[in-house]
Formats: C-alpha cells, sequence, structure tokens
C-alpha cells in the first residue's frame, strides 16, 4: 500500500547518517519506519519486541527488510549501545506507555516514560548526536490538575520529560524537539480511547456498527502527518530544547462521520458521550514556523486514504484482525 507513504517520502540526502526510530511498532513509530525506509534513508527500527505487524500494515511483505533491536529503553546503556552499533546520527524517540498503562502501574509508568527519555537524552549526550526529536503529548496541557483538560500521570511525566530536556540544552549542549501530538488517526492507530474514530472506519470497511464514545471538536491528526513532522525535526541539526504543539485540522467527531458516508453511504458507524477533555485546536503555527513546510493532511483525505487501505486490508483477508 505505497499510496499510503507516496505523500510523505522525503530526500534521503537530508539525513547523514542512520536514523534510530523508538517505539517503531506503536502507530506514528510505524509510520515514521516506513516513511523513512521507502525514502531511502538508512532507519533503525527499537522496540521492547521484534513486533512488525504495525509497520507491516504499510509496508507489507517489506517490513520483513527493516533492521530491527530489540530491547528495553529504560534499561541503561541498551539504547547507547544500539546507537553505537548502527553509527547512529539522528534519533526518533518514540517509545513509551500510555495512559492506561500508566494508571495500573505507575512506577513502570515513571521508568519507561522518564527513565527511557533520559537514556535517549544520555546517549545524545555521549555521542554529540545533534538531531533528536521525542514524542510529548497534548497530556502535559492536563497539567498542573485542577484545570479544564485531563489530568494523568501520563502527562505529568512528558511535563517531565520536556524540562528534563531543556537542562540537557543548558547543561550540555544537547539540543532537542518535543513535539505534543494530538488526537491521531489513520492506518496503525488500533488501541486506546482516541483510536475509536481509526476502528469505527475499519468497522465501517466489514460492514459492521460501531459506536464511538465521545462526540464534538476532536484533533484529526493523520498518521502521515505526524511522522512526517518527526521527521522534519531530525533533517537538520538542532539548537537549544524546543517543545510544540502538533494538532492537525480541528472537526466535530459528527462531521468527520458525514464526511466518512461519501465513500461508505449506508455506514453504521455513531458517536455519543460528552466530548473528550483534550483541547482539540491547538496551534500548529509555531512548529510549522520551526520546521520548515512539511505535509498537512485535511481531514477528507486522511478519511479517503485510510478507507482505501482498510478495502485493501479486507480484500486481502487482514482487516478482521486490524483491532487486537
Amino acid at each position: 500500500m505505497n499510496f499510503l507513504t507516496d505523500p510523505f517520502l522525503i530526500e534521503p540526502s537530508l539525513f547523514n547518517g542512520p536514523v534510530l526510530v523508538t517505539g517503531a511498532g506503536g502507530c506514528i513509530g510505524a509510520w515514521t519506519t516506513a516513511i523513512l525506509h521507502r525514502s531511502g534513508v538508512d532507519v533503525i527500527a527499537f522496540d521492547l519486541l521484534d513486533d512488525r505487524r504495525r509497520p507491516g500494515l504499510l509496508l507489507g511483505d517489506d517490513a520483513d527488510a527493516l533492521t530491527w533491536e530489540a530491547g528495553d529503553v529504560a534499561s541503561s546503556g541498551v539504547v547507547r549501545t544500539i546507537a553505537e552499533r548502527h553509527n547512529v546520527q539522528a534519533v526518533i524517540h518514540l517509545a513509551g506507555l500510555t495512559i492506561p498503562f500508566c494508571i495500573a502501574d505507575p512506577a513502570l509508568g515513571a521508568r519507561v516514560n522518564v527513565e527511557g527519555t533520559i537514556n535517549i537524552l544520555e546517549t545524545a549526550r555521549a555521542l554529540k548526536l545533534k538531531r533528536l526529536a521525542y514524542a510529548s503529548s497534548a497530556a502535559v496541557h492536563g497539567m498542573p490538575p485542577g484545570g479544564p483538560n485531563l489530568s494523568t500521570l501520563y502527562g505529568a511525566y512528558k511535563l517531565a520529560n520536556e524540562q528534563t530536556a531543556k537542562v540537557y540544552a543548558l547543561d550540555w549542549g544537547v539540543p532537542s524537539v518535543g513535539i505534543r501530538p494530538n488526537v491521531v488517526y489513520g492506518v496503525a492507530r488500533d488501541s486506546g480511547m482516541s483510536a475509536r474514530f481509526s476502528i469505527g472506519i475499519a468497522e465501517a470497511v466489514l460492514g459492521n456498527a460501531h459506536d464511538i464514545p465521545y462526540t464534538g471538536p476532536l484533533s484529526f491528526l493523520y498518521a502521515g502527518e505526524a511522522a512526517s513532522a518527526f521527521i522534519a525535526a531530525v533533517s537538520r541539526d538542532g539548537e537549544d530544547a524546543h517543545a510544540f504543539d502538533l494538532n492537525g485540522p480541528t472537526e466535530d467527531v459528527g462531521k468527520a462521520l458525514e464526511m466518512l458516508r461519501e465513500f461508505i453511504p449506508e455506514h453504521r458507524i455513531t458517536s455519543s458521550g460528552e466530548p473528550m477533555a483534550i483541547p482539540p485546536d491547538l496551534d500548529d503555527a509555531p512548529i510549522r514556523s520551526h520546521l520548515g513546510p512539511y505535509p498537512a493532511v485535511s481531514t477528507r483525505d486522511g478519511i479517503e486514504a485510510t478507507f482505501r487501505a482498510f478495502t485493501s486490508l479486507k480484500t486481502a483477508g487482514q482487516l478482521a484482525a486490524y483491532s487486537p
């Protein structure tokens, strides 16, 4: 399904060596790895397990050709060993545990999300890397607790990472770009509450009914656009420590479901409940000003591409297993 990654391919000469992508088995990680691989950039995929299911949705059998390292980002020395082994020149750090896992085991969440990020920063410091981007989250806007937005341990950990990155820049000259993706949708987005719109498209292609348990305005950040922002962030040497929101278009969930009717007129996907306690309209202007041009995807075009991909997966008999 090269049509998914074709709009996001980049010039490989922008990179001066291999790019390490942590969390390569996740949604944004799969897209980032696939775009780099198809662009001809030397990419090293890293995750806790060698699980290529999500990259395989984008690359097909080509996912078997990826250079993949399995290991724990929270284990001291693992990331540096891998980076040295492959002469890594840039890091896109996407590995982390999401909100439900942090609730279930706060200490593990802190080890993976906070200590894991410190291990990435330590690697960049030791190897004098000038190209580092890491995933923060729109969940930082829930801090401090008590405001209108959802407060979570996950958001607290991500805010700690942003502050830590600033100290690494001040004390040791480690540059970084922290990116806070808002709600992401598209192929490979298959877990968590905010994934329910993507799952709904898959269910519609299968002819099933599905209810999305939230209404109202929402960020519709297409997964390919999110991956492109991370890639753009390491396509040149950085300075200082920055952190930016990444939103995509803001649409009402009901309006997005009407857009889906253009492709599946009789779909039975509904939405109900209260709006999600996440700001839906964060400002993309600062990150685009800092990074320069990278692809933007309208909600309608993102829905169409996701519909086409799920239709192909259905034909291949792979869509029924889309949602784990």
